[in-house]
Protein backbone atom coordinates (compact mmCIF):
# COMPACT_ATOMS: atom_id res chain seq x y z
CA UNK A 1 0.00 0.00 0.00
CA UNK A 2 2.94 2.38 0.17
CA UNK A 3 2.30 3.26 -3.48
CA UNK A 4 -1.19 5.05 -2.27
CA UNK A 5 0.95 7.52 -0.20
CA UNK A 6 0.92 10.64 -0.91
CA UNK A 7 1.94 14.30 0.74
CA UNK A 8 -0.33 16.02 2.12
CA UNK A 9 2.01 18.68 2.20
CA UNK A 10 0.41 22.45 1.36
CA UNK A 11 1.46 23.91 -1.91
CA UNK A 12 3.31 27.08 -1.26
CA UNK A 13 3.57 30.32 -3.23
CA UNK A 14 7.19 29.60 -4.64
CA UNK A 15 5.43 26.24 -5.64
CA UNK A 16 2.87 28.03 -8.15
CA UNK A 17 3.14 27.41 -12.01
CA UNK A 18 4.56 29.98 -13.80
CA UNK A 19 3.29 28.82 -17.73
CA UNK A 20 -0.82 28.87 -16.78
CA UNK A 21 -3.57 29.04 -19.08
CA UNK A 22 -5.13 32.52 -20.36
CA UNK A 23 -8.74 32.89 -19.11
CA UNK A 24 -10.86 33.36 -22.33
CA UNK A 25 -11.76 37.20 -22.56
CA UNK A 26 -15.30 38.52 -20.46
CA UNK A 27 -18.25 38.50 -23.48
CA UNK A 28 -20.51 40.63 -21.35
CA UNK A 29 -21.22 42.24 -17.72
CA UNK A 30 -24.08 41.05 -15.86
CA UNK A 31 -24.66 44.62 -14.43
CA UNK A 32 -26.00 45.28 -17.28
CA UNK A 33 -29.33 43.82 -15.98
CA UNK A 34 -29.23 45.94 -13.26
CA UNK A 35 -32.79 44.61 -12.03
CA UNK A 36 -32.68 41.20 -13.22
CA UNK A 37 -29.12 40.37 -10.97
CA UNK A 38 -30.41 42.13 -8.11
CA UNK A 39 -33.87 39.75 -8.78
CA UNK A 40 -31.29 36.96 -8.51
CA UNK A 41 -29.23 38.02 -5.66
CA UNK A 42 -32.03 38.68 -3.66
CA UNK A 43 -33.33 34.98 -4.57
CA UNK A 44 -30.38 33.94 -3.61
CA UNK A 45 -29.93 36.08 -0.44
CA UNK A 46 -33.55 34.19 0.45
CA UNK A 47 -32.54 30.92 1.03
CA UNK A 48 -32.50 29.63 4.25
CA UNK A 49 -29.99 26.70 5.10
CA UNK A 50 -27.13 25.70 6.92
CA UNK A 51 -23.85 27.64 5.72
CA UNK A 52 -21.85 24.72 5.17
CA UNK A 53 -24.15 22.60 3.54
CA UNK A 54 -25.19 24.97 1.27
CA UNK A 55 -21.34 25.76 0.02
CA UNK A 56 -21.10 22.24 -0.23
CA UNK A 57 -24.44 22.56 -2.70
CA UNK A 58 -22.75 25.26 -4.43
CA UNK A 59 -19.23 23.56 -4.54
CA UNK A 60 -21.05 20.13 -5.99
CA UNK A 61 -23.23 21.97 -8.43
CA UNK A 62 -20.33 24.06 -9.73
CA UNK A 63 -17.81 20.95 -10.77
CA UNK A 64 -20.69 19.47 -12.25
CA UNK A 65 -21.34 22.41 -14.43
CA UNK A 66 -17.70 22.92 -15.08
CA UNK A 67 -17.93 26.58 -13.42
CA UNK A 68 -14.30 27.27 -13.00
CA UNK A 69 -15.30 31.00 -11.41
CA UNK A 70 -17.91 29.42 -8.88
CA UNK A 71 -15.95 26.38 -7.75
CA UNK A 72 -12.77 29.08 -6.84
CA UNK A 73 -15.48 31.60 -4.92
CA UNK A 74 -17.30 28.54 -3.24
CA UNK A 75 -14.26 26.39 -2.26
CA UNK A 76 -13.35 30.01 -0.74
CA UNK A 77 -16.73 30.32 1.10
CA UNK A 78 -16.67 26.69 2.58
CA UNK A 79 -13.40 27.46 3.80
CA UNK A 80 -14.13 30.76 5.43
CA UNK A 81 -18.15 28.72 6.21
CA UNK A 82 -15.29 26.92 8.53
CA UNK A 83 -15.07 23.24 5.75
CA UNK A 84 -12.08 21.22 6.29
CA UNK A 85 -9.88 21.54 3.03
CA UNK A 86 -10.25 17.39 2.64
CA UNK A 87 -13.86 17.94 2.70
CA UNK A 88 -13.85 20.67 0.33
CA UNK A 89 -11.44 18.56 -1.90
CA UNK A 90 -13.53 15.34 -1.61
CA UNK A 91 -16.65 17.50 -2.64
CA UNK A 92 -15.44 16.28 -6.89
CA UNK A 93 -15.66 12.56 -5.25
CA UNK A 94 -18.22 12.72 -2.59
CA UNK A 95 -19.61 9.61 -3.87
CA UNK A 96 -16.20 7.61 -3.10
CA UNK A 97 -15.43 9.88 0.14
CA UNK A 98 -16.08 8.65 3.66
CA UNK A 99 -15.67 12.30 5.08
CA UNK A 100 -19.77 12.86 4.32
CA UNK A 101 -22.64 12.37 6.66
CA UNK A 102 -25.78 10.46 5.17
CA UNK A 103 -27.76 13.53 5.23
CA UNK A 104 -25.16 15.39 3.28
CA UNK A 105 -24.61 12.59 0.54
CA UNK A 106 -28.43 12.89 0.40
CA UNK A 107 -28.40 16.66 -0.51
CA UNK A 108 -25.32 16.32 -2.56
CA UNK A 109 -27.26 13.06 -4.69
CA UNK A 110 -30.31 16.00 -5.19
CA UNK A 111 -27.60 18.32 -6.13
CA UNK A 112 -26.29 15.84 -8.87
CA UNK A 113 -29.70 14.61 -9.80
CA UNK A 114 -31.19 18.47 -10.15
CA UNK A 115 -28.16 19.86 -11.65
CA UNK A 116 -27.69 17.01 -14.14
CA UNK A 117 -31.80 16.74 -15.04
CA UNK A 118 -32.33 14.69 -18.05
CA UNK A 119 -35.59 13.56 -19.80
CA UNK A 120 -36.35 11.43 -16.87
CA UNK A 121 -36.01 13.90 -14.08
CA UNK A 122 -35.00 13.58 -10.71
CA UNK A 123 -35.25 9.69 -9.74
CA UNK A 124 -37.88 8.45 -6.92
CA UNK A 125 -35.13 6.77 -4.95
CA UNK A 126 -32.67 10.34 -5.24
CA UNK A 127 -35.90 12.38 -3.82
CA UNK A 128 -37.06 9.86 -1.34
CA UNK A 129 -33.55 9.47 0.49
CA UNK A 130 -33.28 13.49 0.25
CA UNK A 131 -36.70 13.85 1.31
CA UNK A 132 -35.71 11.27 4.72
CA UNK A 133 -33.16 13.53 5.84
CA UNK A 134 -34.82 16.82 5.09
CA UNK A 135 -38.49 18.32 6.48
CA UNK A 136 -40.09 19.84 3.47
CA UNK A 137 -39.31 23.13 4.55
CA UNK A 138 -35.31 22.60 4.22
CA UNK A 139 -35.82 20.19 1.23
CA UNK A 140 -37.24 23.25 -0.49
CA UNK A 141 -34.92 25.26 0.53
CA UNK A 142 -32.06 22.85 -0.65
CA UNK A 143 -33.99 22.80 -4.15
CA UNK A 144 -34.03 26.73 -4.49
CA UNK A 145 -30.35 26.42 -3.42
CA UNK A 146 -29.76 23.99 -5.80
CA UNK A 147 -31.48 25.80 -8.59
CA UNK A 148 -29.81 29.22 -7.88
CA UNK A 149 -26.35 28.13 -8.07
CA UNK A 150 -27.51 26.64 -11.24
CA UNK A 151 -28.75 30.00 -12.72
CA UNK A 152 -25.05 31.15 -11.58
CA UNK A 153 -23.09 28.91 -13.12
CA UNK A 154 -24.88 29.46 -16.48
CA UNK A 155 -24.86 32.83 -16.38
CA UNK A 156 -21.28 32.65 -15.75
CA UNK A 157 -19.74 30.53 -18.31
CA UNK A 158 -22.07 32.05 -20.97
CA UNK A 159 -19.86 35.20 -20.07
CA UNK A 160 -16.85 33.64 -19.39
CA UNK A 161 -16.83 35.61 -16.03
CA UNK A 162 -13.27 35.79 -15.16
CA UNK A 163 -11.77 33.59 -12.22
CA UNK A 164 -9.42 35.79 -9.99
CA UNK A 165 -5.92 35.15 -10.50
CA UNK A 166 -4.00 33.37 -8.30
CA UNK A 167 -1.69 35.12 -5.47
CA UNK A 168 1.69 34.56 -6.31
Amino acid sequence: MNHLRRSVLPMTTTQLPTDLAVAPAPRLSISTSKDVLKAMSALDASIQLDPRLRELVKLRASIVNGCAYCVDLHTTDARTAGEHDRRIAAVAAWAESPFFTARERAALALTDAVTRLGEHGVADETWDEAAAHFPADELSMLVWAIVAINAWNRVAIAIHLPTPPLAG
